[in-house]
């Protein structure tokens, strides 16, 4: 297999129906769809091995890229294809399934020619199970069946194919004004009576009454220069939230590489804790409450379910806790990045950090005037006594390290989160807590990390105790409120975090120094957005905004970005869109908007508390 063989990363758009989702290039290939869910199995996974894996092609005989674009505020994804003779227009589209009254397991393909005559091809090479089921192909009445173990899927389609073993080939022509639907009907949906138009019509309707709009409000907090990249970037969240739980996938996609032909590729279509109080803060801040409420109350229920030691770092969609990673030792990996990884056994780690980010969540959406019932408040409380008595212990980390449990000094910030908040929580809503006991272990976390965490060689808060290796997690200190902006040993953690972790003058590194693993990887886009959210929050706003305004030049022409960039081209790497990623480009550009006191800013965006006391100390 060649490189050429491979689409860049960034060359992919996604369609999905808030259960699953697909990648789509802009050769017009679907390249990846696991289905029914995001964690399930793949139909298609041309992504991770060209040959092995399924694809799903409509597009020019002769292979050319076509350009992208969404329907105005939707999911609905176009890919027009333009030679000197013709124009054509694939339109890929997932029916939601929310409020969408037909069919939802249908991946819809529309193909319209505006100029000329269009000489296109079909290839369909189905590949169940990761592509370890052979798929085997019959004629119905409704299409062409294709089954591989337990799942089965009927292409409707107008032209007719040639069936050769396990791959179907076609070849049409379309004249200007004309047009063709494709359905690919997965299983509970084989025998359905579609409606395509129908379907685009409700589809584009859906997204587009979802969709944040501030309908020119000067008070909008998005209604500056960043305004459509923060509602793509919604759009994304919303596309990676399970219609039917409210849980939200860190990415669609499992093993995409952050090194090139190297060792780590990870699952990510699962839904971590940590991601919990910043994808709470960017939601609200959207204006999409419900969706926010329905995230913090699975998490919340979670929370009642199991006891505080026993909660994971993640979970898989439905909560599923067995998350046993494994190889694909048949696929040959994304250019040749190998192992191929599905699971992710980061799920049997311990992350102490996690406790922090539940208790940001929930000070969060009190914040919003969200209530706690009895019930609830025990749980948290139950969370915050757990914290006390294990804050000092080593963990793995939120980048979750293999090298063995380390003291990381984030994992020790966000314990003093957890009893900063919970103290928080309990003073302001009247609630029974032991708040002595819960104030002398905050000092005793704070003056732990201020002896320990900050070295004074290196003029800055390191990643873990015995180490002078930085982290940009020490970018987040002033954030949750565990020392001001403007104190010396953050605007030195700041410096050197630019002198020692940035590339390319703008992309941000995680860490330096070893993790246990081969390989180099990355600049992380939600690291570089927290050196933004950091530089303009500490009255360096002009550099914040030169600095986001460079980093949002690396988004794809859809607004899409993965979880990491490669500092010396801009190519994407990692599992692509990246949740967190989007997130980072809404909260920067909420506190850059209003440090920088854009005229359409309005008021402090909710999760901004500028000016308040260094965290709850004295409360």
């Amino acid at each position: 297999m060649t490189v050429s063989e491979y689409n860049p990363i960034e060359s992919y758009g996604i369609v999905g129906n808030l259960e699953t989702a697909a990648l789509v290039g802009r050769d017009g290939s679907v390249d990846w769809f696991p289905f029914p869910h995001l964690e399930s199995p793949t139909i298609l996974a041309g992504i991770l091995d060209p040959d092995r894996g399924g694809r799903f092609r409509i597009g020019p005989a002769a292979s050319i890229d076509g350009t992208q674009r969404y329907v105005g505020k939707t999911n609905v994804l176009e890919t027009t294809f333009e030679t000197p003779a013709w124009t054509a227009t694939v339109t890929d589209f997932l029916p939601p399934a929310e409020r969408v009254d037909h069919p939802k397991k249908i991946l819809y393909r529309k193909v319209a020619c505006s100029d000329g005559s269009a000489d296109l091809e079909i290839e369909y090479e189905p590949r169940f199970d990761y592509g370890r089921a052979d798929a085997t192909f019959a004629w119905t009445e409704t299409g062409l069946r294709a089954e591989g173990r337990e799942e089965r899927t009927v292409l409707e389609t107008p032209v007719d194919l040639e069936v050769d073993g396990d791959r179907a080939t076609g070849e049409f022509r379309l004249e200007a004004g004309g047009s063709v639907w494709f359905a690919l009907r997965c299983t509970g949906a084989e025998d359905a009576n579609s409606e395509p138009a129908e379907a685009l019509s409700d589809t584009v309707q859906f997204w587009t009454d979802w969709a944040h709009t501030c309908d020119g409000a000067d008070d909008c907090v998005f209604a500056g220069p960043w305004h459509d990249l923060a509602v793509r970037s919604g759009l994304v969240l919303k596309l990676l939230t399970h219609a039917e739980v409210g849980t939200i996938a860190a990415a669609p996609t499992a093993s995409l590489p952050e090194d090139i032909g190297g060792v780590r590729n990870w699952d990510y279509r699962y839904n971590w804790l940590r991601d919990a109080g910043f994808t709470v803060q960017a939601l609200m801040n959207l204006g999409h409450v419900s969706e926010a409420v329905d995230y913090f109350d699975w998490f919340m229920d979670r929370c009642r379910t199991d006891d505080p030691a026993q909660l994971q770092p993640l979970y898989g969609l439905h909560g599923d806790t067995d998350l046993e990673e494994r190889e694909l030792d048949h696929l040959a990996g994304y250019r040749d990045s190998r192992p191929v990884r599905i699971g992710n056994g980061a799920a049997e780690q311990t992350q102490l950090d996690i406790y922090g980010e539940l208790l940001l969540a929930v000070d969060e959406m009190l914040e919003h005037g969200r209530t706690l019932d009895d019930g609830e408040w025990d749980t948290i409380r139950g969370i915050v006594e757990y914290v006390r008595d294990v804050w000092d212990e080593p963990d793995a980390g939120i980048w979750e390290v293999r090298d063995g449990p380390k003291q990381f000094v984030y994992s020790k910030v966000m314990c003093w989160v957890a009893l900063d908040r919970g103290i928080a929580i309990a003073v302001d809503r009247d609630r029974d807590a032991p708040l002595e006991s819960w104030r002398d272990t905050r000092r005793t976390i704070k003056a732990d990390v201020l002896e320990n965490g900050y070295d004074e060689d290196v003029g800055a808060f390191v990643q873990a105790y015995g180490t002078d290796a930085l982290d940009a997690t020490g970018l987040l200190l002033p954030v949750v409120g565990f020392l001001p902006f403007d104190d010396e040993r953050i605007r030195g953690t700041i410096e050197a975090t630019e002198e020692t972790l940035v590339e390319d003058d703008v992309l941000v590194e995680r860490y330096d120094g070893d993790d246990g693993l081969p390989g180099e990887e990355g600049a992380f886009v939600l690291c570089s957005c927290w050196l933004v959210d950091a530089l303009a929050l500490s009255g360096r706003a002009d550099e914040a905004r030169e600095r986001f305004e460079a980093l949002l030049e690396n988004v794809n022409p859809l607004g899409l970005v993965a979880e990491e960039l490669e500092a010396d081209t801009g190519a994407h790497l990692g599992n692509f869109p990246q949740a967190f990623s989007h997130v980072g480009i809404i909260n920067s550009s909420l506190y850059v908007g209003y440090a920088t006191g854009h005229e359409s800013a309005g008021p402090a965006p909710m999760g901004i508390r500028l000016g308040d006391p260094v965290g709850l100390d004295d409360r």
